[in-house]
């Protein structure tokens, strides 16, 4: 059995500085809100006994800083790749970077952007909680976790739709109030 865990990046800022040269998509952080949201969805996949071999990651800054939020939350002994080629990836190129996978990781985790991250979850899941599956394919929004699980014997081995989803999960709904504090503002 394969486990992949598929994590948007937290809310980023889309202020640029009142001088100075503007900011470029790849180098936007986290907010307020993301910052919150990160460290929330790193204990539930704790709770969740989350255990990636693998860390796919973009090298954007937004993605980094969510990596460096759940980092803790992990196994110490994992790998993590930062691969520019992840950055607003579609979903074939995501897809590309799990089947390339040593024969021997069955966990990987991948921190991404959307619409690419969105579309790899919909288009790998086959199977699973209905509710779920149509909560996700309804928004994937910042900082959502989903987890799909596939009967093969290595990531290389993965199709479409082979998938079953274990699990989906968005940080309003763990910690609503500590997440949307300053977005009520």
């Amino acid at each position: 059995m394969l486990t992949l865990t598929l994590l948007r990046h937290a809310k980023s800022s889309w202020s640029q500085p009142a001088e100075g040269p503007a900011v470029d998509d790849h180098d936007r952080a986290l907010n307020k809100r993301g910052m919150r949201a990160a460290p929330v969805m790193a204990t539930h996949m704790k709770a969740l006994g989350v255990r990636p071999q693998r860390v796919l990651c973009s090298t954007a800054l937004r993605t980094r800083q969510t990596l460096d939020a759940v980092i803790d939350a992990l196994p110490q002994t994992i790998s993590v790749i930062y691969d520019r080629a992840l950055y607003l990836a579609d979903e074939e190129t995501l897809k590309e970077a799990l089947c390339n996978a040593p024969e021997d990781v069955r966990t990987q985790l991948l921190i991404g952007h959307n619409p690419g991250l969105e579309r790899l979850a919909l288009r790998l899941t086959g199977s699973g909680d209905e509710i779920a599956r149509a909560s996700m394919a309804t928004k994937f929004p910042t900082a959502a976790l989903a987890i799909i699980t596939f009967d093969a014997p290595a990531f290389s081995a993965i199709t479409w739709g082979s998938g079953t989803l274990l699990h989906y999960q968005v940080p309003r709904a763990l910690d609503h109030r500590a997440i949307d504090r300053d977005h009520r503002r």
